[in-house]
């Protein structure tokens, strides 16, 4: 794959990853403009994140067997429409069922990315482009919220939060234009069909988890948030078996949507391990911080924005380092990431202990810089631990379970450590709440480190 062919697929990675983080500074506008409650506010941030989990898998597998850059190119196009509708809501369930329609389509453009690299590249080509995806993905996970500050701030043509959606219209263009001229096609040599019973459990699996606990705590925990939740171990139980009795028969004809034997790769498996608790950090922190410096710190959207771009520096900066510092020293480059990241947390939140409420941007650099210099450490070498014994035919599988591991993560955070903000801000104030979001992040981080010494120390 050439240069220009990787800066466009990375282009649309970065979108996706964007779109998940750029709503949350723009809600309140959302809220006053459509009249709307808070347990929609958490609809259009779940509606996006579970359609976007839910699918991702079945986004790879669909790219294996038509073509990657043919899904590339129709999830383009569909995520550029989607946007365009979320842009235009008149109110806001039609906002939410285009964010929805917005998460399905970026689960059709995300999972060609990591397959058309694993299928194009080897070696150190990889390794850098992996090493530039994880450094693209972390800086979109920041940079969505801050381009939300600025954007809702500007109200550009008085458009205000919409902005925040139609931006992505004509970037898409290009994206579609770009590719067709620079991203080679590939696909599986041996395409399987789509599983139907094992994409209906996983998403019943995913939707039975992630829906009650994003939204309970808004809605008020009814009757139906504890049905799902109840709902949740059978399903995940009949998928596993279900997926393990296809993957057991090896029939060519019905192929599993995730097969139980790619686990039996080390570095997948542990890999997995270490994602899963740093994503569900990552998602609640940024959802949380996003909270704290507007509706605590009374910071305008900009200077929210603004607060978080020494982590996205230091995150991006780090990263690009990462192949050098990996053949250099392994899979402990994690282990050190996790240190760096969780000094940085520690910091942070003795800085809230102690000037809450007399904070500025100049205060919390920091805590904030360092933190994002531990994660990029982490998450560009933690793909690559992920994918690199999948092979080349299993590309759109292993990058789907990865990524919907990632995306389920980060939406459980958004849930979980952002229901405990809430309640302890409730109780106690935004100042404890933020300090105890952020030791129990700093304890996600411990078992991250801990989790890590059993990588194999070369990374391939």
């Amino acid at each position: 794959m050439t240069a220009p062919g990787l800066i466009t697929i990375l282009l649309g990675s970065a979108l996706p990853m964007i779109d998940f983080f750029i709503v949350n500074v723009a809600l309140p506008a959302m809220g006053r403009d459509l009249d709307a409650s808070p347990a929609v506010l958490e609809l259009v941030v779940a509606g996006y994140g579970v359609a976007y989990a839910v699918l991702l898998v079945l986004g790879g597998r669909l790219g294996d067997t038509f073509g990657r850059r043919r899904l590339f190119l129709v999830g383009m196009a569909a995520f550029g429409v989607t946007s365009l509708a979320c842009g235009l809501a008149p109110d806001a369930w039609t906002l939410v069922g285009a964010r929805v329609a917005q998460g399905a389509a970026a689960a059709l453009l995300l999972p060609q990315v990591l397959a058309t690299i694993q299928a194009t590249t080897s070696g150190p080509r990889r390794a850098r482009a992996l090493s530039l995806y994880g450094a693209t993905g972390g800086l979109s996970m920041v940079a969505g919220q801050i381009l939300g500050g600025v954007l809702v701030a500007a109200d550009l043509a008085g458009t205000g939060w919409r902005a925040v959606f139609l931006v992505n219209v004509p970037v898409a263009l290009l994206g579609l234009v770009l590719a067709a001229r620079t991203v080679p096609e590939t696909r599986s040599d041996r395409p399987a069909p789509v599983d139907v019973a094992g994409t209906v459990l996983l998403a019943l699996s995913l939707v039975t988890l992630l829906l009650p606990l994003t939204e309970g705590r808004a809605a008020g925990w009814p009757l139906w948030t504890w049905v799902l939740l109840a709902l949740f171990p059978p399903a995940a139980a009949a998928f596993f078996v279900v997926e393990r009795r296809l993957d057991a028969a090896g029939r060519p004809d019905r192929v599993p949507l995730v097969p139980p034997s790619l686990f039996a790769l080390p570095g997948l498996r542990r890999g997995l391990a270490l994602v899963v608790p740093f994503s569900t950090g990552f998602g609640g922190f940024m959802f949380v911080v996003a909270v704290a410096l507007q509706e605590g710190l009374r910071f305008g959207p900009v200077a929210a924005g603004v607060a978080l771009v020494p982590m996205a520096v230091a995150f991006f900066c780090v990263s690009l380092a990462g192949p050098r510092l990996a053949a250099r020293f392994g899979s402990r480059v994690i282990t050190v990431g996790a240190v760096v990241q969780g000094l940085g947390l520690t910091l942070l939140a003795v800085t809230v202990l102690r000037g809450w409420p007399d904070l500025d941007v100049w205060a919390l650099l920091p805590g904030i810089a360092l933190a994002g210099f531990g994660q990029g450490l982490q998450l560009p070498l933690l793909f690559r631990i992920v994918l690199a014994e999948v092979p080349a035919e299993r590309a759109g599988v292993g990058s789907g379970v990865m990524v919907t591991t990632q995306q389920s993560a980060m939406a459980l955070g958004v849930a979980t450590l952002g229901t405990l903000f809430l309640s302890v801000e409730s109780a106690a104030g935004m100042r404890d709440a933020l300090v105890t979001t952020l030791a129990v992040q700093v304890a996600a981080i411990v078992l991250t480190a801990l989790l890590s010494l059993r990588l194999p120390r070369a990374v391939g």
